[in-house]
């Protein structure tokens, strides 16, 4: 590539924001040159405005340090120095739906990191290897907008990567009835154990809004276009339970399932090891080259030993088995941060870059 493209990041100084950088250093389409945030924060360095505040285990990239934060209210002037942003802002859900069209409707494609515009009928909500079919809403939403190259994109919640993938390897078996527990670690909140010391040896079986996001948003991502919206799939019935966990990084789902058609458990291994996306075939930059990993061992995905698999960006699954009760249950495991968050954005930005909706101004 002999250009790369402009990115901006908005919220950059949050926990989010900042995986979003490090990720992006070193990214062979993606250059990351305007980073925004609240109006507290702008006119500093990005060194000083996140002083005492660097979450990530690797260093801050040297590229970024001297960038002048600027104010994410001031649309124009962001957006003047971007060929598109990534939004991983920190505001209330109207707050962030307005910025995020106001952003689309000067012209700058937004990749959200954020839940505001999860259910607005024509932003597509993306896992790249499942429903990539649904960036084809882009162009309805650009019309309502009166937007020529500007649109949103969403990332699903963090948790359901853990087991929607397999439900989608599974679709031919057609499954019917899914009970799932996941097991969420405290960075989903944004939050480490230095800012969180109560969690240390602690299980809270609560976590807000999770359980509704967790049965709704998997419909969403295996539905399909229909006119001027995204229709959500009839099924399969899913019912959640969402606790949070003493574990920085790492969500992990426990899940029943009942089929139409009930297959062999050899089967179902069988669709998780040779499941491939779009992705896969287009060789993204930060695509896993296998998006599924199964594995064997009956205490196996561990968190410690499986959460950064291909750099975060896999799932690993076990523990395939028949149930008394449902038809087959298992375990999945995937990164919250990173096939779960910001790396989850970026690999949707470089799907949406090789279709044709991103481009250079």
């Amino acid at each position: 590539m002999d250009e790369k493209l402009r990115v901006g990041i908005l919220g950059g100084t949050g926990m989010v924001g900042q995986r979003f950088i490090s990720l992006l250093e070193n990214h062979p389409w993606f250059e990351v040159t305007t980073i925004a945030a609240s109006p507290r924060s702008a006119g500093q360095t990005y060194e000083n405005a996140t002083a005492g505040r660097w979450k990530m285990d690797s260093p801050m990239p040297e590229a970024v340090k001297n960038l002048i934060v600027l104010n994410v209210n001031e649309v124009e002037k962001v957006a003047s120095e971007v060929d598109f942003v990534f939004s991983a802002v920190e505001m209330s859900k109207d707050e962030i739906k307005k910025i995020e069209e106001d952003y689309a409707r000067a012209d700058i494609p937004v990749v959200s990191n954020n839940s505001a515009h999860r259910w607005t009928p024509d932003v597509p909500m993306i896992m790249p290897e499942l429903n990539p079919e649904h960036a084809g809403i882009i162009e309805q939403q650009r019309k309502r907008l009166g937007s020529k190259r500007g649109f949103i994109t969403v990332k699903p919640n963090c948790s359901i990567q853990s087991y929607v993938p397999i439900l989608a390897a599974w679709k031919e078996f057609e499954p019917t009835e899914v009970v799932a527990c996941t097991y969420q670690a405290i960075s989903g909140a944004g939050k480490n154990f230095t800012d969180w010391p109560e969690m240390v040896g602690n299980l809270i079986p609560y976590i807000g809004g999770e359980e509704e996001k967790s049965e709704k948003e998997p419909l969403r991502i295996l539905g399909e276009i229909k006119e001027d919206a995204i229709v959500p799939a009839a099924g399969p019935v899913i019912t959640c339970q969402c606790l949070r966990v003493p574990l920085l990084d790492g969500h992990t789902a426990a899940v029943f399932v009942k089929f139409k058609n009930k297959p062999t458990r050899e089967q179902l291994i069988e669709k998780i090891k040779n499941f491939k996306g779009l992705p896969q075939e287009l060789n993204l930059p930060s695509a896993p080259k296998q998006f599924m990993h199964y594995h064997e061992a009956d205490d196996r995905p561990q968190v410690k030993l499986d959460v950064d698999c291909e750099n975060g960006m896999a799932i690993s699954v076990g523990r395939v088995r028949e149930d008394h009760y449902f038809d087959f249950k298992f375990i999945g495991l995937s990164h919250n941060t990173v096939r779960g968050a910001a790396g989850g954005a970026v690999l949707s930005a470089e799907l949406l870059k090789a279709q044709g909706y991103i481009t250079k101004k």
